[in-house]
């Protein structure tokens, strides 16, 4: 029996990039569907995130012409790991669903490689880059710097992986059991446990539009990464003031014998400078036990993620 597909694609913003990502993925869906290597139902979910544009007009008119097609708009701008969680919420009815982003930067034919490995028995198939020709020197460093962070961090990633990936019916089920807000899908994934493995492929050039992570964005989820996955920085704080308390008690005990020995002297700059850094420490120490309690806050609100706006097509 042919699986159904459903290609889930974020679109924030995307009006000057979708008519060609339209042309090009019923492309590809209707030659594998001509190639029986899908199921004729199968379609492409496009999640309109609370875009300012006309990125929504553009996807409600292309599903009445395509039945290929689907929309769903958000309220408004929940952020891409949400709006991927959206689209996975409403493809219950097919059995094999692949994640990508609007650009197409991302392989079409990756997918096709992907639906064999899930034929040998895969429940999840991570899209991996195998080399970054595309992007710039500065975001290949900041890129390779991110990734051995969470590693370092603890979480369990796999490198140059975004969300470029395929998850059946199964591991999504299992996915959509995470309840928490915070999300970081790309060290959520693995920690459902499903058989999985990865594909390579090489990343296109952006046709149109600007890429919607700048360095700003990054940062924000490297630390939405971080503190979502893993516990360390908090026991990197631990540490640190277990090394500092260390150093301030061979200073008390060098000041006792000083003090004994009459060899006292002015010392008036090493304070300062021993109050402004214990004070930057404090602040940093602060700051990241502030960002765990933030967000065991918001957990605890148990507010909806999103609301649908819209949609295209009528539930079952």
């Amino acid at each position: 029996m042919l699986p159904c597909l459903a290609i889930v694609m974020p679109c924030y913003n995307e009006e000057a990039i979708l008519p060609h990502t339209f042309t090009h993925i019923t492309k590809f869906l209707l030659m594998c569907i001509q190639e029986a290597v899908i199921h004729p139902s199968s379609y492409v979910l496009c999640v309109d995130d609370g875009s300012s544009d006309s990125t929504w007009e553009i996807i409600a008119s292309n599903s009445k012409t395509s039945p290929l097609i689907r929309g769903l708009k958000l309220s408004r701008n929940q952020g891409h790991q949400t709006a991927l969680i959206a689209g996975l919420s409403n493809i219950l009815d097919c059995d094999v669903s692949v994640s990508i982003d609007a650009d197409l930067q991302d392989d079409l034919l990756a997918i096709s490689a992907m639906l064999s490995a899930w034929r040998n028995g895969y429940d999840i198939v991570y899209g991996v880059r195998n080399e970054r020709k595309t992007d710039t020197f500065f975001k290949r460093k900041t890129a390779e710097i991110f990734y051995r962070s969470m590693l370092f961090m603890g979480a369990n990633l796999t490198v140059n992986h975004a969300d470029f990936r395929l998850m059946d019916r199964r591991a999504v089920n299992a996915l959509l059991n995470y309840k928490e807000r915070n999300l970081f899908l790309r060290g959520l994934v693995p920690l459902i446990g499903f058989p999985s493995t990865s594909v390579h492929y090489a990343r296109q050039q952006r046709i149109a539009g600007k890429s919607k992570y700048p360095l700003s964005r990054m940062l924000c989820l490297a630390v939405q990464g971080i503190t979502s996955l893993s516990v360390i920085p908090l026991r990197i704080i631990a540490f640190v003031g277990l090394l500092i308390s260390s150093f301030a008690l061979l200073a008390i005990v060098y000041a006792i014998i000083s003090k004994v020995t009459g060899h006292t002297m002015p010392g008036w700059t090493s304070i300062t400078i021993s109050i402004f850094f214990m004070g930057g420490v404090q602040m940093l120490s602060l700051g990241v036990i502030g960002e765990y309690i933030g967000k065991i806050y918001l957990e605890t609100k148990q507010r909806p993620l999103y609301h649908v706006e819209s949609l295209t097509w009528k539930k079952n």
